[in-house]
């Protein structure tokens, strides 16, 4: 094999791979832009977590925000809220399991469904889990806590189902308190 021959091996073997390479990065440069319009948009990111500051919340009152889209309620309960819930028996509710990613895979007792050791603050989705509606609260229904006047799903003070069509106890958010008057949400 000649030296010229062996300069041309080198050169095509060059140009082979050089037109790879141009064909990767330019397969690259289209590629990238419709796999980056799937990620969430600058709005989204912003709602990933929200602060709640709840210093003017009184005992017995409820405070509803918007969290991703969908109202989340937020409850101070009273003493008597609390007992009412802790007294329930897990034997008496539809569904046993707690709905709360903070304590994931617990029962639905109130100690696992309320944020604090004492019950005080109750934080809960407030979407039905039987077709989407936003209950009533404030004590409405049978059992002292949410009612769905949509199909008639009664939630007790905890959140959890009592009677009616809903399947599931109202789910709970990723939520933390930061201090003592701020919630973080998400």
């Amino acid at each position: 094999m000649s030296q010229a021959e062996d300069t041309a091996g080198t050169r095509r073997d060059f140009l082979y791979y050089a037109t790879a390479g141009a064909g990767a990065v330019a397969t690259g440069a289209a590629v990238w832009p419709l796999i980056n319009q799937m990620n969430p948009s600058a709005d989204v990111q912003a709602l990933a977590s929200i602060f709640v500051d709840v210093s003017g919340v009184e005992v017995g009152q409820q405070l509803t925000v918007k969290y991703l889209g969908k109202p989340v309620f937020i409850r101070r309960r009273t003493p008597e809220e609390i007992e009412a819930a802790r007294a329930v028996p897990l034997a008496d509710l539809p569904d046993r399991a707690s709905r709360n990613p903070n304590r994931a895979g617990t029962d639905a007792t109130d100690a696992n469904r309320a944020m604090d050791e004492a019950g005080e603050w109750l934080v809960m989705v407030g979407v039905c889990t039987h077709l989407g509606c936003v209950p009533i609260g404030n004590g409405s229904g049978d059992f002292g806590g949410w009612f769905c006047p949509c199909h008639g799903s009664h939630y007790d003070s905890a959140g959890r189902i009592r009677r009616g069509p809903a399947p599931e106890n109202l789910h709970i958010p990723v939520a933390a308190f930061i201090d003592e008057t701020t919630i973080k949400l998400g």
